[in-house]
């Protein structure tokens, strides 16, 4: 019999110290490759630009703490497939002899040889507990890890998104930024998953080919090739191979990283369309569009089908070398210690541990290959969430009118808005309103009234001046289309305050004010509201809002264009009864709303306005 090539029964302890010593030097070049690819690589720095703060902020320790587990956890699993793989060698060998016992007659050779057989057992039911119980370990420590760093993304990502109005103002540059929505939640989902995969998986790889490379080299024998011996042959060509079919993977496949970019933005337009079609049904319908829809849903699907037909034919590419290079490699380790064992100088354990060894450094050198796919859609998410980050950036840059708290009144100072083409709206313009006055802005179309309203609320970049008025909860907007947020209908009524604050005995005194008190036992129904409620109902219930919210200052745009003129009367005196020290700022074409006003300010187009009283009759 061979001696045993491992002592089992001081392994434990030498193991320890293994699994210590490669995660210490894997730990520390974890960071230090990190370091290198966010200073060197564009990704690198695309990545430190999404997440940098995860891994360095106040509670980053925690983080690194589940990185050190995760670590540990992974180069444990290598640890446990090397002794596997002695394992193997012990058993097979023992059977090996076991034949050459049977067959010779000789007892004590056999009887050795069932001993060494069953000792493997025991030793592989142990290995395989602690194989089971480590996997089980590593995905729940992994799947917690991307989940908590998934729920500090997409509020960072998030809040980047909403900070500023970037959401609203990014429409202002250039072409602005495609489907944030599928970003916030696709991208960051890929991302944070294929990190941990891709990170665990790289250092997976490089200890297997170290660990495993010194049991090739043990195994390894001399091979000759047109007269030339080459000593540890298997290790030469193991190397030699892999590593040419990775740069020729690599080659192959370098196209999938435009094309899973190009994958996700047209699968998200077209999505898109399908949202915006089912949104804006009634329109559609009304206007019988369902022709020009269908034509513009097909041309969008056009993009996302010839799309889909190129990653096809370069993933067969890509999977067909793959797929060509792994079968190659069940084969080859045994093709080449063959002649040595029919010469006896191996034994068919050594064979199969070979071949083992020769499947790992294989398929660990093979990682960069094979994970080429998955990092090129890797890549695309990087460039699509650092794409979003900076257009995020980019709209908060843009100028803003500048805005100032003063408290119980409204001041304009050179107020100028402009169009993106230069072309002025409104020139200089000043006024003051105090509590209980009302202003009217009146003009043609397309003199810059809406407008004049979106640089109020700091939503228009073309603008300079000044603004002084109350700011926060004291001030609110009305658009003639006014938004309902997802939820029950006493959080629709109260937006944007919170229903809890308010009580459902004044939201439903408020409701039955409005003329909605049809609505009033509908308060805890779920439901999507703005498709629902008639816009003159929506009306009403933004008219509601003030009433609850009782601000300083309410900013209405059309706001009672869906309504008659006896509910528009009824609205405005509800207003001016129950908050009658609001400020009111109203945009109207309708005469009928003039009553309601202190003040008329008329824009006259290309710059020019004038301020007047409203006459009372």
């Amino acid at each position: 019999m061979r001696n045993e090539p491992i002592d089992w029964n001081h392994e434990a302890v030498a193991s320890l110290l293994w699994t210590s010593r490669a995660f210490a030097i894997a730990f520390v070049c974890l960071i230090l490759v990190g370091i290198l690819l966010t200073r060197y690589t564009r990704w690198g720095r695309q990545f430190w630009t999404i997440s940098g703060a995860y891994f360095s902020g106040r509670e980053s320790w925690r983080v690194w703490l589940t990185v050190a587990v995760m670590l540990f956890l992974t180069v444990m699993g290598v640890r446990v497939t090397i002794l596997i793989s002695y394992q193997g060698n012990e058993m097979y060998t023992a059977l090996q002899y076991a034949a050459q016992g049977f067959s010779g007659g000789d007892a004590g050779v056999l009887n050795d040889a069932k001993s060494a057989f069953w000792r493997s057992i025991v030793v592989f039911s142990v290995l395989a507990t602690i194989h089971v119980i480590r996997s089980m370990l590593d995905y729940y420590v992994g799947q917690a890890f991307v989940i908590r760093w998934r729920m500090w993304l997409t509020d960072r990502v998030s809040s980047d998104w909403m900070g500023g109005r970037a959401y609203y103002r990014a429409r202002f540059i250039g072409k602005g930024i495609d489907n944030p929505d599928q970003r916030i939640e696709a991208d960051i989902t890929n991302m944070t998953t294929e990190s941990q995969s891709l990170s665990m998986g790289l250092v997976t790889a490089v200890t297997s080919v170290v660990a495993f490379t010194k049991i090739l080299w043990d195994l390894s024998g001399p091979m000759t090739f047109f007269g030339v011996e080459i000593p540890r042959a298997m290790v030469v060509l193991v190397y030699v191979y892999i590593l040419t079919a990775t740069a020729i993977a690599f080659w192959v496949g370098h196209p999938l990283i435009r094309l899973n970019f190009l994958k996700e933005r047209f699968t998200a337009n077209f999505r898109y369309a399908l949202v915006r079609l089912r949104d804006r049904a009634e329109s559609v319908a009304f206007y019988n569009g369902e022709s020009m829809e269908r034509g513009g849903l097909l041309g969008r699907f056009t993009a996302v089908i010839s799309n889909a037909w190129h990653l096809v034919f370069r993933t067969v590419k890509f999977n067909g070398f793959n797929l060509g290079v792994s079968q190659v490699s069940v084969v080859f380790p045994i093709v080449i210690q063959a002649p040595r064992f029919f010469a006896g100088t191996i034994t068919i354990g050594d064979i199969t541990q070979s071949a083992q060894a020769f499947g790992q450094v294989s398929e660990s050198l093979s990682f960069f290959r094979e994970s080429y796919a998955t990092f090129a859609g890797y890549r695309a998410s990087l460039i699509r969430l650092n794409g979003l980050i900076t257009a995020d950036d980019r709209a908060r840059e843009l100028p803003a009118l500048r805005t100032e708290h003063l408290d119980g009144a409204m001041e304009l100072r050179a107020v100028s808005v402009t169009l993106p083409d230069g072309r002025p709206l409104v020139d200089e313009l000043d006024l003051r309103l105090t509590p209980g006055e009302a202003l009217l802005v009146a003009g043609a179309s397309g003199s810059g009234k809406t407008t004049l309203l979106r640089a109020l609320a700091q939503m228009w970049p073309y603008v300079d001046g000044t603004v002084r008025r109350p700011m926060g909860s004291e001030a609110i907007f009305l658009s003639q289309f006014p938004y309902l947020p997802l939820g029950d209908l006493r959080d629709a009524v109260a937006y944007p305050a919170l229903a809890a604050d308010l009580g459902d005995s004044v939201i439903r005194d408020v409701l039955q004010k409005v003329s909605l008190g049809h609505l009033v036992r509908r308060l805890d129904e779920e439901e999507d509201w703005a498709s629902i409620l008639s816009p003159g109902e929506q009306q009403r219930l933004a008219f509601a809002r003030i009433l609850l919210i009782r601000p300083q200052v309410a900013f209405l745009d059309e706001a009672t264009s869906a309504v008659d003129e006896g509910l528009e009367y009824q609205l405005y005196r509800l207003v001016r009864d129950e908050v009658p020290e609001c400020m009111l700022f109203s945009v109207s074409h309708r005469s009928t709303v003039d009553q309601h006003h202190t003040r008329r300010l008329e824009l006259l187009g290309d710059g020019p306005w004038r301020l007047s009283e409203v006459a009372v009759n």
